[in-house]
């Protein structure tokens, strides 16, 4: 793409900036979370070299869709000349630029886009109050009487409820470098039990069957990235064009992500083989004070992590929707109410439908497949439509198959994600149907609180 002479990054105006090592440790919050910790059964699916290799094309290729959206971004604003595009100002432009048929529909996609992203982000939310509450009932239940899963879930939704008032990602920083050093203390705990007991590596598949493979895509995706926050954090850099590039932050985070994941995908399948679990921490004893300890440390971390996830959410309703259309004498107010409801109803949510693995994959495989691959394909090929494609039309060649690929990420996230949720939810088809979790031995019909 053209550069002109109009600098978004040089005309951005930040009201309370990031510093870069402040993006690092927020960017690495948001992608290191409950995903990681199901990437053993990921490699149960995949095998071991299979699950590596796929592991580094799936970051490789998502890394790559997140790129080519910034870069699409900025190019946006520059021909605006503006000082920041959201995405789904973006889409709207681009559209707007693009082929006849794609004016029509600007406005439209706009709108998806931020109501995917709302959405999905928002599920993320109400799956980050299960999983810590869930960790907490074991623990208490260990040491004294037990209480409903509904219990510890109102509890945490009204700790977390202070928590998510802060309305400034530079204040969240410092909750999200401890977050970072409560999860890591909880990975080298669990490495101590993984790496106990350890069978021959030789008793365990090096790759798994192919029709089990689309069950690797499912964890490895929501394990991978987080669209709304890694935006939401190259939005509010200092210097954000510190943030893409070989050597950009975005990069060398995905490059310990993908190294961390790799080691619990590994070493879990290598350790519990066929027994293992859709959490790892599941697989670990809880009679003991280092496992003890390990859940606690990720539960913290995990709900420090929350007010992260549900800032994007919030951020396109009150001030890409509510704010932007309408004047309010208060608007801190309006906001404050929003994230109020925000975590009412994600605590409701998780009351009411305390198994939501089938939705959460559900809508993490529409939302990478339309977010992370076809919509920065789309923006990407509508605004050079009058320009060029490059030579033999290698873009338009690239582009075209990023869209397929999200295309059968999608295809297969609407069939897989529909039939794992009736599975759940009604009784006839677990007897029907072949279940979530598969082994190449034998077929189960367990599923896991989460």
């Amino acid at each position: 793409m053209d550069n002109g002479p109009y600098n978004p990054y040089a005309n951005r105006d930040v009201e309370t900036p990031l510093t870069n090592l402040d993006a690092f440790f927020s960017l690495l919050k948001c992608i290191v979370g409950t995903g990681i910790l199901a990437m053993p059964k990921a490699f149960f699916y995949a095998g071991i070299l299979g699950g590596v290799i796929l592991t580094i094309v799936t970051t490789m290729v998502l890394m790559y869709g997140m790129h080519l959206l910034i870069k699409c971004m900025v190019e946006s604003a520059r021909q605006q000349e503006i000082p920041y595009c959201t995405y789904s100002e973006s889409m709207t432009y681009a559209f707007s630029v693009g082929p006849s048929w794609c004016k029509r529909w600007s406005r439209w996609f706009g709108f998806m886009v931020n109501l995917v992203l709302a959405l999905s982000h928002y599920g993320i939310a109400v799956v980050y109050i299960l999983f810590v509450a869930k960790n907490v009932q074991q623990l208490i239940h260990y040491h004294f009487s037990f209480y409903g899963l509904e219990i510890f879930v109102a509890v945490v939704g009204m700790l977390l409820l202070p928590l998510f008032m802060v309305r400034q990602l530079k204040y969240l920083v410092p909750l999200n470098v401890l977050s970072n050093v409560l999860m890591y203390v909880g990975f080298l705990l669990i490495f101590y039990y993984l790496f106990r007991g350890l069978p021959p590596i030789a008793d365990r598949r090096m790759f798994g069957a192919f029709e089990e493979l689309l069950e690797f895509f499912g964890i490895a995706l929501f394990a991978v990235t987080s669209v709304g926050v890694m935006l939401a954090i190259e939005s509010k850099m200092a210097t954000p064009e510190k943030y893409i590039g070989c050597f950009g932050i975005l990069n060398i985070a995905a490059t310990i992500v993908v190294f961390s994941n790799l080691l619990f995908g590994i070493l879990g399948f290598w350790r519990y083989g066929d027994e293992i679990r859709g959490s790892v921490t599941l697989n670990l004893p809880t009679d003991t004070v280092a496992s003890q300890i390990l859940k606690i440390s990720i539960a913290l971390a995990i709900f420090m992590t929350y007010p992260l996830s549900g800032y994007v959410t919030i951020d396109i309703i009150v001030h890409q929707w509510l704010l932007k259309s309408h004047s309010y004498a208060h608007p801190h107010w309006i906001e404050y109410i929003a994230r109020f409801l925000f975590v009412f109803l994600s605590t409701i949510n998780a009351i009411a439908f305390p198994k939501l693995s089938p939705l959460v994959a559900l809508v993490g495989s529409l939302t990478i497949s339309v977010l992370n691959l076809i919509f920065p394909a789309f923006i990407e090929l509508c605004l050079l439509y009058g320009a060029s494609y490059g030579r033999l039309k290698w873009i338009l060649v690239k582009d075209t198959l990023l869209v397929i690929l999200g295309m059968a990420i999608l295809v297969y996230g609407l069939y897989s994600g529909t039939m794992t949720m009736l599975r759940t939810y009604h009784p006839d088809y677990k007897d029907t149907f072949k279940c979530l979790n598969v082994s190449t031995k034998s077929i189960t019909c367990q599923f896991d609180d989460l």
